[in-house]
C-alpha cells in the first residue's frame, strides 16, 4: 500500500512541474555518451530541464556539444561501483538508465548488467530519486530468446524491483544514422549484390526511428501515466529484415539485390559474416544476430494514446539516416559507446627496473610553416581520407584484423575533419586531443598486447614546425614479441611515407627528415604491480 501511495505522490508532483520550473530539476542520464544518450541529452535541454550527463570518461563527455550548455553538467561514474553511482544520482529528480554491456569484451555481459542495475537501484533509493526511466528491448513470445534479449528484460525487472518507480520502454530495431541496426543493413546491402542469408531474413520486426525513441523517452517526464509502467514502442509498420534490405536498396539508389535465404547458415556463421563485411566487431555482431532470430513486435500500443505523435515509417527513417551519413553530420554512433581504456604505461617515467619495457618507434620531420595548417591534415587522418601513404598496407592490416574478429578499417570516422576524445577512428580510439599539439590513438585491433600511436607538433621559432610520430607497443607474451618484430620493418615505409604526404598536403617545405629517432625521449616501462 505504501508503494502505491508513494507512486501516486510522484505522479502528482510530476504533473505540478511547469516548463518554467524545469530548470530547477536535475535529470541524470546514465550512458550519455552512448548512441541514444547522446541524442537524448540535447532534447532534454531543449525542453528546459537541467541535465547531469554521466559516462565513464569525463574527458569524453566534455567533448560533446551539449557539455557547454549552461544547464548541463558532466560527471564520470562507474556503474560497477555503488558509491560512484550514488554520487551522480544525489540531488537528481529522475534518471535515465541507458547502459548495457553488450559491447564489452570478455566475461558474461549479463552478469555485468545485473551488477550495474542493482547498483543503480541502490543508488536511486539512497539518493531519494523520484523516477527511473529505462530503455530495454521488445520481448518476443518465444521460449528460446537470445541471451541479449534475456539480459535486457532482466535489467528491467531489477530496476523495477526497488522502491523508486521505474518506467520501461521496450524497443526493437532502432533506425537512425549511426545505429548498429542501420549500419548492419547499410553495409550488407551496399557491399553484397548477392546476399546468401540465414532464415532470419524472413523474421518479422517492428523498427522504430531514433527520433521517435527520443520523443518517448524525453516526453515521459511530462506524462504522469508513464510512472512505474512498461510500454512497447515501435514504428507504424511490421516489416521483415528482407523488406528492410529492399527499402534501403531503393533509398540508396542501388541495383536490385539478389537475396537467397538458406537454412544452413547458423547464427554463429552469420555473425562471423556480418563482422567481416561490416564495421560491427564480432563481439557485438554475435549477440545482435542471435536476437534477429526472434520475432520482436509490439504487444500493446497504450503509449500511443498517452503520448500521441506521427510515427516515422521505415522508409522515411532510412532516408533521413542516409541523408545524415551522406552529409557527414551523424550526431552519435554505436561506436561512441564504451570506456576509454587509457593504459597506465601511456604515462612514461618509471625506472627501468619497474617492469616490462614498452617498445617504441619514433620518426621526426622538420618543416617550414606553422602548426595550424599541418594540424588540419593530422586531424583528417583515417576514414575516407586514408592514412596518406601505403594505404594498401593499412587495408591489408584491416582485413587481417577482420579475419580475427576485430573491427577492421570499415568503422571509419564520425566526421571527416574533426575528432573528439572517445571517437572511433578506423581501428583506433582517440584518447587525447590537444589542439595543434597532440593526437593520441589507442589501438582497438586484435593484437597480442596494447598499442598507441601518437602525433605531436612543436613550434620552433616563428615559422618552423617539428612533427613527431611515435608507435608504442606493450607486448603480451612471446606472441607479442613476435608481432612487434614482424611489423617493425614496415614502420620505416609507413612513417616516412606518412610524414612526406602530410608535408605535401599541407604545402609545408621539408627542412630535415623524416628520420628515425634513436634513444630519444623518456623510456616507457610497465609500472610495477
Amino acid at each position: 500500500m505504501s508503494n502505491l501511495i508513494d507512486e501516486q505522490s510522484d505522479r502528482d508532483s510530476l504533473d505540478s512541474i511547469s516548463r518554467d520550473e524545469r530548470s530547477k530539476y536535475i535529470i541524470c542520464v546514465l550512458g550519455a555518451t552512448g548512441y541514444v544518450g547522446g541524442r537524448l541529452v540535447p532534447q532534454l535541454l531543449a525542453k528546459g530541464w537541467r541535465v547531469r550527463a554521466v559516462g565513464r570518461s569525463i574527458s569524453k563527455l566534455k567533448c560533446r556539444s551539449f557539455a557547454s550548455h549552461e544547464r548541463c553538467e558532466v560527471a564520470a561514474a562507474d556503474l560497477f561501483d555503488s558509491s560512484s553511482v550514488l554520487n551522480v544520482l544525489s540531488g537528481c529528480y529522475a534518471a535515465y538508465y541507458l547502459v548495457h554491456s553488450m559491447q564489452g569484451s570478455g566475461g558474461d555481459f549479463a552478469s555485468k548488467d545485473r551488477t550495474a542495475a542493482h547498483n543503480a537501484v541502490h543508488g536511486a533509493q539512497e539518493s531519494g530519486l523520484k523516477r527511473i526511466i529505462y530503455l530495454g528491448g521488445l520481448i518476443p513470445d518465444d521460449p528460446y530468446i537470445s541471451h541479449h534479449l534475456q539480459s535486457r528484460a532482466e535489467v528491467g525487472e531489477i530496476l523495477s524491483s526497488g522502491k523508486v518507480p521505474c518506467t520501461i520502454f521496450r524497443a526493437g530495431v532502432i533506425l537512425g544514422s549511426g545505429s548498429a541496426s542501420f549500419e548492419m543493413i547499410r553495409y550488407l546491402v551496399d557491399r553484397l549484390p548477392v546476399m546468401i542469408t540465414p532464415k532470419w531474413v524472413q523474421t518479422e520486426t517492428q523498427p522504430i526511428s531514433i527520433r521517435d525513441v527520443v520523443y518517448y523517452l524525453s516526453g515521459s517526464l511530462e506524462h504522469s501515466e508513464t510512472v512505474g509502467d512498461a510500454f512497447d514502442i515501435g514504428g507504424p509498420f511490421i516489416e521483415t529484415y528482407e523488406r528492410l534490405f529492399r527499402i534501403y536498396q531503393d533509398e540508396a539508389g542501388l541495383h536490385r539485390r539478389l537475396i537467397i535465404p538458406v537454412p544452413l547458415l547458423t547464427p554463429y556463421l552469420s555473425s562471423c559474416w556480418l563482422g567481416l563485411v561490416s564495421p560491427i566487431p564480432l563481439g557485438l555482431a554475435r549477440p545482435l544476430v542471435m536476437g534477429l532470430r526472434n520475432r520482436v513486435v509490439c504487444k500493446d500500443y497504450r503509449i500511443r494514446n498517452i503520448m500521441p505523435c506521427e510515427l516515422t515509417d521505415c522508409r522515411l527513417a532510412i532516408r533521413r539516416a542516409l541523408d545524415k551519413v551522406q552529409q557527414q553530420i551523424v550526431d552519435s554512433c554505436w561506436s561512441d559507446a564504451g570506456a576509454i581504456n587509457n593504459p597506465e604505461w601511456a604515462v612514461c617515467g618509471d625506472a627501468g627496473y619497474a617492469g616490462g619495457t614498452v617498445f617504441h618507434t619514433t620518426y621526426r620531420i622538420k618543416l617550414e610553416g606553422g602548426r595550424e595548417n599541418l594540424w588540419k591534415y593530422i586531424l583528417g587522418i583515417g576514414g575516407k581520407n586514408g592514412w596518406y601513404s601505403w594505404n594498401t598496407l593499412w587495408k591489408i592490416r584491416g582485413l587481417i584484423d577482420k579475419l580475427f574478429g576485430g573491427v577492421g578499417l570499415s568503422r571509419g570516422r564520425r566526421h571527416p575533419e574533426n575528432v573528439m576524445i572517445g571517437d572511433a577512428l578506423d581501428f583506433w580510439r582517440v584518447i587525447d586531443v590537444q589542439s595543434c599539439e597532440r593526437l593520441l590513438l589507442l589501438a582497438e585491433m586484435k593484437v597480442p598486447g596494447e598499442a598507441l600511436l601518437e602525433f605531436t607538433l612543436d613550434q620552433e621559432g616563428d615559422n618552423k614546425t617539428v612533427l613527431t610520430m611515435t608507435a608504442r607497443f606493450l607486448p603480451r607474451g612471446v606472441g607479442g614479441l613476435a608481432y612487434w618484430w614482424s611489423v617493425y620493418p614496415f614502420h620505416s615505409l609507413v612513417f616516412k611515407g606518412m610524414a612526406k604526404a602530410l608535408a605535401e598536403n599541407s604545402s609545408c617545405k621539408i627542412i630535415d627528415g623524416p628520420t628515425l629517432v634513436k634513444g630519444d625521449g623518456p623510456k616507457c616501462h610497465l609500472p610495477k604491480v
